[in-house]
């Protein structure tokens, strides 16, 4: 048994101990208030930034998810500008290569609305006004019908993949004339 009695204060027991006792209760309460004051203010710290965390993991899984499909569908425009190639280059009056002909104009729109069905669209800037971020220029023409530095013909068509481009137009834009 103790010989100290339980009204005994404590800084009594620990000046027994050998210890500097001149820290009043007061001293004490107020420092034991700022540490838990500190405590709650890291715990809450800490909680944001695990909530943090965890958004910008979401968002990282959601644009992953969005974006898988951008070099895979970047590589499938390739196929999509030689459907369009050879329908330019077919003569659409000639009997003897219109089965052919027709089927290119299916197999292209099938190809195209799968695309669509990923969110892959096309950039179509003909009348627009030049967009270098959108638009790839590589020539100029001098038009007095079309507004200049406007998009007058378009080489090569561009794409979007969820409102993100996948792949500039290359476009001919308009010159004062």
């Amino acid at each position: 048994m103790s010989d100290q009695t339980p009204e005994q204060p404590v800084t009594d027991v620990i000046g027994e101990a050998g210890v500097d006792v001149s820290v009043s209760a007061e001293t004490l309460q107020q420092r034991i208030a700022e540490l838990e004051a500190r405590l709650r203010d890291q715990t809450l710290r800490s909680q944001a930034e695990i909530q943090n965390i965890q958004r910008r993991a979401e968002r990282d899984v959601t644009q992953a998810h969005k974006y898988a499909l951008e070099k895979f569908s970047g590589e499938l425009l390739a196929i999509v500008d030689n459907m369009e190639r050879a329908l330019a280059a077919s003569n659409p009056e000639d009997e003897a290569t219109r089965m052919l002909r027709d089927g290119i104009i299916l197999t292209h729109k099938i190809f195209l609305d799968a695309l669509r069905k990923f969110q892959v669209e096309p950039l179509d800037p003909v009348g627009e006004p030049f967009n270098p971020e959108w638009h790839q220029a590589v020539s100029t023409q001098a038009s007095t019908t079309a507004e200049p530095n406007s998009v007058l013909n378009v080489l090569q068509k561009g794409y979007t993949l969820n409102g993100r481009l996948l792949r500039p137009a290359i476009v001919v834009v308009s010159s004062a004339g």
